[in-house]
C-alpha cells in the first residue's frame, strides 16, 4: 500500500526572496518555475506578484500537471514538459527563472513510481510516465559495460562493475529485475551500509538520473537561461546532490568572468554574462523539521548584460 502523499518544500521563503530580489516592481514581472512538483515555490511566487505579474511553469510529471490545474489563475500557464524548454520561451523575457531540481516526496513515496528502494513497486524511474524508457526496460536489454558507467558516473558507485554483472547475470540466469525490492535486494548483496546509507542509494540514484537525463537537461536549461533572462534577472538553482551542484556552480563561474580573446589581446573582453550572488543552504530548523532538505543548496545569480 501506498503511503500518504506529502510534500514540504524545500528552501521555500528563500528561493522566492533570491528570485524577486530587492526591487519593488519585481512584482510586475514574468517568472519562471522550471518543476513545478506540488507547487510550493509557485504557489508563494504567485501571492507576492502583482496583478500584472505572470508565471510560467515547467514539469513533465503527470501528476504534477493535474496539480497545477488547480490553480485558478489568470496570471499562471504550465507546460507539461522539462525545463529543458526554457530555449522556446522568447529572449530576454524573463525576470527569474528556479530550478528546484531532483525528485519529489511525493514521487519518492509513491510506490508505483519506481524511485525508491523502501517500497516495493515496478522498476520504472521515469519522470514522465506517459512517455520514454523505465529503467527495467533499460536493464533488461543494456550490457554490462553500459551499466557500469551509469552506475559509476551518476552515483560515483565504487561497486559499479560488480553490480552491473550481477544485473546481467540475474537477468540470464532469471529473467530481467522488474521491482524496486529486485534491485535492492541484488544491490545489497554486493554493497556495504555505508554510515546509515542505504547499500542501494547510488545505484537507485545513478540509474534514475540516467533514465530521465537530469544532468543533460540541466546543462541546456541552464544555456537556455542566459537568452531567456532579461539583463538583471534573477536565476536561482537548488540542488540535492554534487553532480547537480558541481553543474550549477561551474556554469555559475564560467559566465562570470570577463573573456578575452587571446588573438586580440588588445580588443575589449566579453563582459561577464551572469554575477554570482549567493550560495544558501537550508537553516538547522528546515533540516530539523525535514530532513531530506539536508543535502539542498541553492545558487543564485543576476544576468549582467542584454542577450546577443
Amino acid at each position: 500500500m501506498n503511503q500518504p502523499l506529502q510534500h514540504i518544500t524545500v528552501l521555500l521563503n528563500e528561493a522566492v526572496d533570491a528570485l524577486l530580489g530587492n526591487d519593488p516592481s519585481a512584482v510586475n514581472g514574468t517568472y519562471v518555475d522550471g518543476t513545478f512538483g506540488r507547487g510550493g515555490h509557485s504557489r508563494l511566487i504567485l501571492s507576492k506578484l502583482s496583478p500584472q505579474g505572470r508565471l510560467i511553469a515547467f514539469d513533465k510529471d503527470p501528476l504534477a500537471i493535474a496539480e497545477a490545474g488547480r490553480i485558478e489563475d489568470a496570471r499562471f500557464s504550465i507546460r507539461h514538459e522539462g525545463f529543458r524548454n526554457l530555449c522556446e520561451l522568447p529572449d530576454a523575457s524573463a525576470d527569474g527563472i528556479l530550478m528546484d531540481l531532483g525528485v519529489s516526496s511525493p514521487q519518492i513515496d509513491q510506490a508505483d513510481r519506481g524511485f525508491s528502494f523502501r517500497f516495493d513497486g515496478p522498476l520504472d524511474m521515469r519522470m514522465d510516465t506517459t512517455r520514454g524508457q523505465s529503467v527495467a526496460q533499460w536493464l533488461a536489454e543494456a550490457e554490462v559495460q553500459q551499466i557500469t558507467d551509469v552506475i559509476r558516473d551518476y552515483g560515483e558507485e565504487r561497486m559499479a562493475f560488480p553490480i552491473a554483472k550481477a544485473i546481467v547475470a540475474h537477468r540470464e540466469a532469471n529473467g530481467p529485475l522488474q521491482t524496486t525490492t529486485d534491485l535492492s535486494n541484488l544491490v545489497g548483496k554486493i554493497v556495504k551500509t555505508r554510515d546509515g546509507q542505504n547499500p542501494a542509494t547510488r545505484t537507485f540514484q545513478a540509474l534514475r538520473i540516467f533514465i530521465n537525463a537530469e544532468l543533460v537537461e540541466l546543462e541546456e536549461a541552464l544555456a537556455a537561461s542566459l537568452r531567456v533572462l532579461k539583463p538583471g534577472g534573477r536565476l536561482a538553482v537548488i540542488s540535492f546532490h554534487s553532480l547537480e551542484d558541481r553543474i550549477v556552480k561551474q556554469f555559475i563561474a564560467e559566465h562570470s568572468k570577463e573573456v578575452y580573446d587571446r588573438r586580440t589581446p588588445f580588443a575589449q573582453p566579453k563582459p561577464m554574462r551572469l554575477k554570482a550572488l549567493e550560495r544558501i543552504k537550508p537553516s538547522k530548523a528546515e533540516v530539523d523539521a525535514n530532513p531530506r532538505s539536508r543535502s539542498a543548496v541553492m545558487r543564485v545569480a543576476e544576468r549582467t548584460e542584454v542577450p546577443a
